[in-house]
């Protein structure tokens, strides 16, 4: 049965969906109670702060494939309705539609096209690429499987949080060099195939972006456009920025060693983890996180809860925390100065 609890993947789009259709002038509201719910969950709930156990290599992955697949296509009616909602709405209200619409691209919709991107279908990987597309962040589509996944928890990864540095110095640092990292390994594939820019789909994605943005702005009334513009704009920007305060969270303060371009191989100890049920249900156990950087191809069920550095609370309350770095500062220096006390510490570079 506890299979059954990646459904709730589903719950949160149709939730959305359902606010922006039925109650748009709530929806920003309600989806800060729902995030606010999750966090409360995840600090009070004892029997919420363990997931069930990995299914079983070997199992058929059939069903897990789709509740994914299926989320792909709520998305894209998540962000069609919300525009739909936003440009008929007065401005208040369309900044609660964006926000609502955002939330649900950010934090899961980015989850699961980096989950789909793993993925060795290529059904499943073009999904990834329309994921990342609708949030005008294509480039993630390279840089995150070429450039993060070898680099991680080094300084030569933009979206590796070193010790000691603020969500807000890490932002800037890595928007723009994710983004300029990702356009140079696609670069460097195409030279190695002897292709052209023509044939790259992080090009492609950038077009449809665009067209995204354009091309329903000029069907539109000038105030109605405006509204749409901000809506997907706005949608957008927060999905992003959402990612990559999980970012922050994810490798903060700890440091593979590293002689010249020769790294450490990674281990478990190299990334910060959580088991809490509610976020792992709806992020697809994103927060088992060194296994899955150890294992890169494991399908999301199977991957399991190692005992390696772990976070004071699940991903949903620690969003809130990296926003704060005194507090996130003093929780997360004594985690860390207790892992450089174990056998596997000299994990930060302090």
């Amino acid at each position: 049965m506890s299979d059954f609890r990646f459904l709730i993947i589903l719950a949160l789009p149709i939730n959305a969906i359902a606010g922006v259709l039925l109650m748009p002038h709530l929806s920003g509201p309600l989806t800060l109670a729902v995030w606010g719910s999750i966090v409360l969950l995840e600090l009070f709930w004892p029997g919420g702060k363990s997931s069930p156990a990995a299914v079983a290599t070997g199992t058929s992955m059939g069903y897990f494939s789709w509740i994914l697949r299926l989320y792909v296509l709520l998305q894209l009616a998540l962000i069609g309705l919300g525009a739909y909602a936003a440009v008929h709405s007065d401005w208040l209200t369309m900044l609660g539609v964006t926000f609502a619409v955002g939330y649900v691209t950010g934090a899961q919709g980015i989850t699961l096209a980096h989950e789909l991107g793993h993925s060795k279908s290529k059904i499943d990987r073009l999904g990834g690429w329309v994921l990342m597309t609708s949030v005008c962040y294509g480039h993630f589509m390279v840089e995150h499987y070429r450039g993060h996944h070898p680099r991680a928890a080094t300084y030569d990864d933009p979206a590796s949080a070193r010790y000691g540095e603020s969500l807000y110095r890490f932002l800037p640092r890595t928007l723009w060099g994710s983004l300029a990292s990702g356009w140079r390994l696609e670069g460097l594939r195409l030279q190695q195939m002897k292709s052209t820019w023509l044939r790259s789909p992080l090009l492609w994605s950038t077009v449809v972006s665009l067209m995204l943005i354009v091309l329903p702005a000029q069907y539109l009334v000038a105030g109605a456009a405006i509204k749409y513009v901000a809506f997907f704009v706005g949608q957008s920007c927060l999905a992003f920025l959402l990612l990559e305060i999980v970012n922050y969270i994810e490798h903060y303060g700890l440091q593979r060693k590293a002689d010249g371009s020769k790294r450490e191989a990674f281990g478990m100890m190299h990334a910060w983890n959580a088991d809490h049920v509610v976020t792992n249900s709806l992020l697809a156990n994103l927060q088992r996180h060194s296994d899955h950087h150890m294992h890169a191809w494991k399908p999301y069920p199977t991957l399991e809860p190692l005992p390696g550095p772990q976070l004071p609370t699940g991903y949903a309350g620690c969003l809130l925390l990296a926003m704060l770095p005194p507090l996130w500062f003093a929780l997360m220096h004594k985690r860390i100065a207790a892992l450089q006390n174990t056998p596997s510490g000299g994990l930060a570079n302090a």
